[in-house]
């Protein structure tokens, strides 16, 4: 991951994100991580995980990913929403390819973002968003707030998403997927100091480095046992074996995420 939150890029900050890439794109610890695509994945297939979305541009250009929960409601990192409006936003299933033109593509009828989220801290990073067409395609299960015995260290998840492969590299056209070990608290707040906010956010990652979300992934889901866990947020650089991707920590905006999706 880059030292900025997984953050949402339109092709202008695309561009600017990878140029920033070298000088450390995400920012550093203190600062915020930007999104990014699978490093040390594979391929995959929207098929294969049918409630992965594209979250793009008016102009189908995807900047983000998002998790299908209600045929019409999408779980996403918040930091991907910010500036947008239900005019600037679409959401597309069933597209395994990012220069693909099937699958359904939905307006945006209404945009929640947590209130309490700040691009200073990273902290309170989910969003919800309304779709004002329904998805044809399974949804995902996410956790509810007493399942935080999930987040046990060394616990499998799975990322997904079309970031780039390499911190500052090219997005993939198709849909990547990777499997990382969950990291234990006290890990991931050795390499991040006061930055890593318990409540809010779980580390993934290798202690070897190597697999990890990247830019362009953001807001896409890390999966544990098949269900939703955690919102790719942020982190330093990416795959690097001394600083494990950051995820929102779902338990903790369960209830919040539950109101919007029943709303």
């Amino acid at each position: 991951m880059f030292g900025f939150t997984r953050v949402k890029k339109t092709a202008a900050v695309v561009a600017a994100t990878a140029a920033a890439a070298a000088t450390a794109l995400l920012g550093a610890p203190s600062a915020m991580a930007a999104p990014q695509p699978i490093v040390g994945g594979t391929t995959t297939t929207t098929t294969a995980y049918p409630f992965m979305m594209q979250i793009t541009d008016a102009s189908q250009s995807q900047f983000c990913g998002g998790t299908l929960v209600s045929p019409t409601k999408v779980v996403t990192a918040a930091h991907c929403m910010v500036g947008e409006t239900t005019s600037s936003v679409r959401v597309v299933g069933g597209r395994t390819y990012r220069n693909g033109t099937n699958g359904t593509v939905s307006r945006v009828s209404k945009i929640w973002i947590h209130p309490s989220y700040s691009d200073v801290t990273n902290g309170d990073d989910v969003a919800v968003l309304t779709l004002s067409t329904s998805m044809p395609y399974t949804t995902a299960k996410y956790v509810s707030s007493s399942q935080t015995g999930v987040y046990a260290a060394g616990t499998t998840a799975r990322i997904l998403g079309w970031g780039t492969t390499s911190s500052g590299g090219s997005s993939s056209n198709q849909l990547r997927t990777a499997t990382v070990p969950i990291t234990s608290d006290s890990t991931c707040a050795s390499a991040y100091g006061s930055d890593f906010v318990q409540s809010d956010m779980v580390c993934a990652g290798s202690t070897s480095g190597g697999t990890d979300t990247c830019q362009g992934d953001s807001g896409g889901p890390l999966l544990i046992g098949g269900v939703l866990a955690g919102i790719t947020s942020w982190g330093e650089g990416c795959a690097d074996a001394d600083y494990p991707g950051i995820y929102t920590r779902l338990t903790t905006f369960s209830s919040l995420v539950t109101a919007q999706v029943t709303s």
